[in-house]
């Protein structure tokens, strides 16, 4: 019987590759969204020409179910006051000319629904992105919090790339790959182009099997995505990519099948280029106007919740075209 070999850590897999730490000063918390100059959000507003929009956040309480990374629980929301709180015998409080009114609150993991990853979420070799020390981690993000990302907001010039369209088929379905190439060609084959500094969508439709399936979805979990290997982080560095977004839990294929690293891009797109990663969209309206009008390149904006230290937030983006 022979045994897989074990998986190499990730200061050795990634010891040569690229990182963009201290290119924008030894402080910054936002990395490649530097790249979004206003240059880039005016060239991102130029292709508004209809006026149609395009919300990708997916609904958090969604009575068929909220797709999280395992081992996090979906959104619990509690009602805390109604109606029923000013029957006899109720607690409602008086107000002078009788107002009523209706409160509620979540308990929720801050990624657990569409958001967008603080720079600081992932990292290896005690270092997180820009080279802040990982012990800022404890307690709360004290650098490269999602906090700076919400302050400065995102936008600019987003393409999607509907992999799934791509490939003929409804949804990718667990383990799938595809590289840089395959993101060229689909852009190909949907007559666009991406160009240096493009927010990139991608399209998988894979969190469709979690609504087919139920919890079964989480049995032998391992998501499909992108798969790394040097020229693909070369790729994403030259081409300056300051934000991936995609309709999946990671981003990025689980556990890289050649060489058994879990989430290896986290590492080597975020926590080194301090690319911005935005997961769990619902793209599904937005792709089948894209199928129908032909245009797969739009205005994307987007700014997660102002939360102190944290190491995400929800958010729900908005494209526009």
């Amino acid at each position: 019987m022979t045994t897989a070999p074990e998986a190499p850590q990730l200061t050795e897999l990634l010891d040569n590759a690229p990182t963009n730490w201290g290119k924008w000063g030894p402080d910054d918390e936002v990395g490649s969204l530097n790249y979004l100059t206003a240059e880039q959000v005016i060239a991102g507003a130029s292709l508004i020409k209809k006026g149609a929009l395009f919300t990708l956040q997916r609904l958090i309480g969604d009575p068929k179910g909220d797709p999280v990374w395992p081992g996090r629980s979906p959104a619990t929301r509690e009602m805390i006051l109604d109606e029923s709180h000013w029957d006899d015998g109720g607690d409602g409080p008086a107000f002078p000319g009788g107002l009523h009114y209706a409160d509620d609150k979540i308990n929720a993991f801050l990624q657990g629904s569409t958001q967008y990853d603080a720079l600081g979420h992932v990292w290896y070799g005690g270092k997180i992105w820009n080279g802040f020390d990982a012990r800022t981690t404890i307690g709360g993000l004290d650098k490269a919090s999602v906090e700076p990302i919400a302050e400065r907001g995102v936008a600019g010039r987003a393409v999607l790339l509907d992999m799934a369209r791509h490939r003929g088929v409804d949804h990718l379905g667990p383990r799938e790959t595809y590289d840089h190439t395959d993101l060229e060609k689909c852009a190909q084959a949907q007559g666009i182009e991406i160009k240096p500094r493009d927010i990139l969508i991608i399209r998988t439709n894979h969190l469709e099997l979690f609504f087919q399936q139920g919890d079964k979805f989480y049995d032998d979990f391992c998501e499909p995505g992108l798969v790394y290997s040097p020229e693909l982080v070369e790729w994403f560095h030259a081409k300056e990519i300051p934000n991936l977004v995609t309709d999946t839990i990671a981003n990025e294929i689980t556990t890289d099948p050649n060489n058994g690293v879990a989430l290896v891009l986290h590492n080597a797109l975020m926590r080194n280029l301090g690319i911005a990663f935005t997961e769990i969209c619902d793209l599904e309206k937005l792709a089948a106007d894209c199928a129908d009008d032909g245009v797969y390149e739009f205005f994307y904006v987007a700014a997660p919740l102002k939360i102190h230290n944290a190491t995400g937030s929800p958010v729900n983006p908005v494209v526009i075209k």
